[in-house]
């Protein structure tokens, strides 16, 4: 009796014993497949690229999407898996991804749900279009691939130059700031322009200008009363490959030929990724649009920064 009872006791001790075994196996085998040297990290959105690569972690990832610019050696080195709006489920899921890292608006919503169903950890990652925003969204990566440490200085640098880029920036005179109109694209003789809420009115107002479209939100079509009657001093454009709008084209249009803009020959083309990317270089996009609105600024042009191009 006492020796069925203890038998009955030993081995019920033995398959505990061999449960909690296999458990903390399963968990370290879990904790191997989070480690940051054994990610298979699909990123999608510039900034996340950029963020992944200044951390270091270029390694784990095993393809990026088209607007992963910067570093240049991104595009080079990774497979691409299409636009970040436009993605294909069936790609993503050819590089056997251990994780997805977005920037929001990754889509179409069908694609996402595929994505999500198959199983695999998608972490979206929050856009503000802030210098908060953008130290939110490097600790937000920082966290996700558990390299916190190192996302820790890399936002305290950027922060370092965000701050020391608008305490420059505030001293220009409040009747100097330049009326800045950001042209997004031209359609038929219509402009599309950047207005409150949008990228473009955040880059504008952190480099010192007076974002000229306040009355609309987001990007819209605008008619040509809207800019004869406010004309800008300055056209910001993303630079495109060949630059298909010449300066002549939009001399030519009717909206802007009298425009203080045109006639004074103050049109900023940009890397659309660098100027509106909300990322680890922001703080130099900032400083080199300032630049160009204020060319006669010496505080702007002394301005030093961390090398993060």
């Amino acid at each position: 009796m006492t020796k069925t009872r203890f038998s009955s006791l030993s081995q019920g001790a033995i398959a505990l014993s061999l449960f909690f075994t296999v458990l903390c196996s399963s968990h370290a085998a879990l904790a191997q497949a989070m480690a940051p040297d054994s990610l298979r990290i699909v990123s999608i959105g510039g900034s996340v690229t950029e963020i992944l690569y200044a951390l270091g972690l270029q390694d784990q990832i095993v393809a990026v999407d088209d607007t992963s610019t910067f570093p240049p050696q991104a595009l080079k080195e990774k497979p691409s898996i299409g636009y970040i709006r436009r993605l294909n489920a069936e790609g993503v899921l050819a590089v056997e991804p251990g994780m997805i890292i977005s920037e929001a608006g990754a889509g179409p919503v069908e694609a996402v749900d595929n994505l999500k169903a198959a199983g695999i950890p998608i972490i979206f990652i929050p856009t503000l279009y802030s210098p908060e925003g953008i130290v939110e969204k490097i600790e937000a990566v920082g966290a996700a691939v558990k390299a916190e440490k190192a996302a820790e200085k890399l936002a305290a640098n950027v922060k370092a130059d965000l701050d020391l880029t608008a305490h420059v920036i505030s001293r220009i005179p409040e009747k100097e700031r330049k009326k800045v109109l950001f042209l997004f694209s031209v359609r038929d003789g219509r402009l599309m322009v950047g207005g409150k809420n949008s990228h473009a009115a955040a880059i504008t107002k952190m480099a010192g200008g007076t974002n000229l479209m306040q009355s609309i939100e987001g990007y819209k079509m605008v008619d040509d009363e809207a800019l004869l009657s406010n004309p800008p001093d300055v056209i910001l454009m993303m630079k495109s490959h060949g630059d298909a709008i010449s300066n002549e084209d939009l001399a030519a249009l009717p909206a802007l030929a009298h425009s203080p803009a045109i006639k004074d020959n103050r049109i900023i083309r940009m890397d659309g990724m660098y100027l509106l990317g909300f990322g680890p270089r922001t703080a130099q996009a900032v400083k080199d649009l300032a630049k160009q609105l204020y060319p006669d600024s010496e505080a702007i042009r002394n301005l030093s920064l961390g090398e993060r191009q």
